[in-house]
């Protein structure tokens, strides 16, 4: 995909704030501090559009991406984050799960989990309800460039052992934001399921 232009929209917390002009949406999902922000400025080969953070948890609204004025990615806020209040935890999780269930827009759902570490339960928990939500459902294995390289293959077998792939609508890709690696699959996919 050529970017022609790119710019962030809009932040929601409720369906009337959403945008309004019924374009497709595809969303970002993954725990605090899994790289959402560096994989949406590495796709947008932009430096800071999406604010990246030491400090996990700081997305906290539906941040909407507007692409070549033709589609939306969606940033959800980062699940697992312990530092955030129970109440504050229960407020995302309802925001979430409207956005996810009602949005008639919504195309697909990336899911992004960190390569040096075996999928968290929450991680299994958001795929398991990405596959009752039936969406498209592309899971980005982030950070690779931190595993050593004899071990870079066994990121996917090490999925594969947590949870169940063998899906239709399911696809893996690896992903370095440091080496811009599998860039162009991840727009292939976005592209197929627009």
């Amino acid at each position: 995909m050529i970017i022609k232009n790119s710019s962030y929209a809009i932040s929601a917390v409720r369906e009337d704030q959403y945008p309004a002009d019924n374009l497709p949406e595809i969303a970002l999902s993954g725990r605090s501090n899994v790289g959402k922000s560096s994989l949406i400025n590495t796709l947008l080969n932009r430096k800071n559009l999406a604010r990246t953070s030491a400090q996990p948890g700081k997305t906290q609204t539906l941040n909407f991406y507007l692409i070549n004025q033709e589609f939306y990615l969606v940033d959800v806020p980062g699940y697992g984050y312990a530092k955030v209040s129970q109440k504050k935890r229960q407020q995302f999780g309802t925001m979430i799960q409207d956005y996810l269930e009602t949005r008639a827009n919504l195309q697909g759902l990336i899911i992004l989990m960190d390569s040096r570490h075996e999928p968290t339960k929450n991680d299994v928990a958001m795929y398991n309800y990405a596959l009752y939500l039936n969406l498209p459902i592309l899971i980005i294995c982030t950070k690779i460039d931190k595993v050593k390289k004899n071990q870079q293959n066994q990121v996917i077998n090490t999925l594969k052992q947590k949870i169940n792939l063998n899906y239709d609508n399911v696809s893996v890709i690896t992903f370095s934001s440091v080496q811009k690696l599998h860039v162009k699959e991840v727009w292939q996919w976005i592209e197929e399921n627009l």
